[in-house]
C-alpha cells in the first residue's frame, strides 16, 4: 500500500461560545484537515490544531508546512510504516508536532481500515470499559463559572474543569464560587494555562484554596521553568500536572528527572501524533506517573485519536476530549451520552468526514501528489 496523494485544508470550526484560557480568547478555532489517499482506495482523515503559544506553529505556519515541507515527503511511504514516516518529518522538520500529528493521525486512520479494526485494537486493544469527559468552564466572573458548573453538574457530569490564571486574587474567587456551587462531591480539575507565572505566585493562590478539594493543578508555573514545577509539587498537597511543560521525550525524561509532576497531560498536537503518545505513556508508566490526554478543542478527528488512545491504554486515567461538544459546527460526529464519550467499532478513527462541511469552511486547500 502506497500514499498517493495529499490534501490539506485550512479551516476555521465556529464555536459555541467564546472559549477563554489565560493566554488568549477565542470566538473560532483554526484546525488543518488532512485527507490522505493510498493506490488500494483507502483514504485517512487526520488534523492538526495549531497553538502558537504551546507549539510555537501558527495556522499559516503549519498549512505552509504541511504542503511545501511534509506531504510531498510522503508520497509513495507505506502509511503502515509509522516509524519511518515520523522518521522522515523528523529529518526534513525540527519538532512541529502538530504539523506531524496530522499526517499520524490519518496514517493510523488509513492502517485501521485497512485491517479492519479500530484504532483502538492497533494500540492495545480496549484497557477501559467506558470514557468520562468533564465539563470545562472558560475564564470568567466567579458567579458566572459557578453557575456553568452547578449546570453542568445538573444535566450529569461528575468532574468539572475551570480555566483561571488572569488574576491570582480573583482565581481564588472563582475556585471557592465554584467548588462552593458544586458540592463536594464532584471532581474540580483548576488549570492554569501558566498564568501564574511563577512558583511564589502560584503558592500564593493555592495555599488559599487547598481546602477546597481540587483534584489537580495543571500547569501553575511557566511551560520551560520545570524547576519552579517541582518547587510546587514540594510545597502545595495538591497534585500537579504538567500539561504545556511537556511536549515530547526530552522534556519528559526531565520531568521525571526531576520529580517535577505527579500527572502528565499528554496531547497529540504537542508530540507528534498517536505513535509518539505511546513512547510517553511508556515513560510515564516506568515512572510510576499517571496520564491524561488532553485536547486543543479539536473537532471530531483528532478527538476521536485521543479518544482511541485513551480507551487503549491502562495509565491513562482521565481524558478531556470535548472539542465536539464546543462547536456549533463539526466535520464529523461522535457520540456523547452525558459525560461518557461513545467510541463505535467502525475501523479506523469510526469517524464520518463531511468533506462537503469541510471545504465550505476551509479558506484555501491544496492536494500533492
Amino acid at each position: 500500500m502506497k500514499i498517493v496523494s495529499i490534501e490539506v485544508f485550512a479551516t476555521q470550526l465556529p464555536l459555541l461560545r467564546p472559549f477563554i484560557v489565560a493566554y488568549d480568547a477565542y470566538q473560532e478555532l483554526p484546525s488543518l484537515i488532512v485527507k490522505m489517499t493510498t493506490d488500494a482506495g483507502v483514504i485517512g482523515y487526520g488534523e492538526g490544531m495549531p497553538d502558537s503559544h504551546v507549539t510555537g506553529e501558527t495556522f499559516s505556519s503549519t498549512y505552509q508546512m504541511l504542503v511545501n515541507d511534509i506531504a510531498p515527503l510522503l508520497i509513495g511511504e507505506n502509511p503502515f510504516h509509522i516509524e519511518r514516516i515520523h522518521r522522515l518529518m523528523s529529518n526534513a522538520v525540527y519538532h512541529a508536532p502538530t504539523a506531524k500529528a496530522a499526517i499520524d493521525i490519518a496514517c493510523y486512520d488509513i492502517m485501521g481500515k485497512a485491517a479492519n479494526q479500530p484504532v483502538y485494537n492497533l494500540l492495545g486493544g480496549k484497557s477501559h470499559a467506558t470514557l468520562t469527559v468533564p465539563f470545562v468552564v472558560s475564564i470568567l466572573a466567579p458567579e458566572e463559572m459557578a453557575r456553568q458548573a452547578a449546570q453542568a453538574v445538573s444535566e450529569g457530569y461528575t468532574s468539572i474543569k475551570i480555566k483561571v490564571g488572569s488574576d491570582p486574587a480573583v482565581d481564588v474567587k472563582r475556585i471557592r464560587a465554584v467548588r462552593e456551587a458544586i458540592g463536594e462531591d464532584i471532581q474540580l480539575r483548576v488549570d492554569a494555562n501558566q498564568g501564574w507565572g511563577n512558583a511564589a505566585t502560584a503558592m500564593r493562590v493555592l495555599r488559599q484554596v487547598e481546602d477546597c478539594q481540587m483534584e489537580w493543578i495543571e500547569q501553575p508555573v511557566l511551560a520551560d521553568d520545570l524547576f519552579g514545577l517541582a518547587d510546587v509539587r514540594r510545597k502545595t498537597i495538591i497534585p500537579v500536572m504538567v500539561d504545556e511543560g511537556l511536549h515530547g521525550e526530552k522534556e519528559m525524561r526531565e520531568i521525571i528527572q526531576k520529580q517535577a509532576a505527579d500527572l502528565i497531560n499528554i496531547k497529540l498536537m504537542k508530540c507528534g501524533g498517536l505513535y509518539p503518545a505511546c513512547k510517553l505513556v511508556a515513560q510515564a508508566e516506568m515512572a510510576g506517573m499517571r496520564c491524561q490526554v488532553g485536547s486543543m478543542v479539536e473537532s471530531a478527528v483528532a478527538t476521536a485519536a485521543g479518544a482511541h488512545l485513551s480507551l487503549a491504554k491502562e495509565a491513562i486515567f482521565s481524558n478531556e476530549m470535548v472539542g465536539p461538544l464546543m462547536f456549533s459546527q463539526d466535520i464529523g460526529v461522535l457520540t456523547y451520552r452525558k459525560n461518557e464519550l461513545i467510541l463505535n467499532e467502525s475501523p479506523g478513527l469510526g469517524v464520518e468526514v463531511d468533506e462537503e462541511l469541510v471545504r465550505r469552511l476551509s479558506s484555501q486547500s491544496a492536494r500533492i501528489e
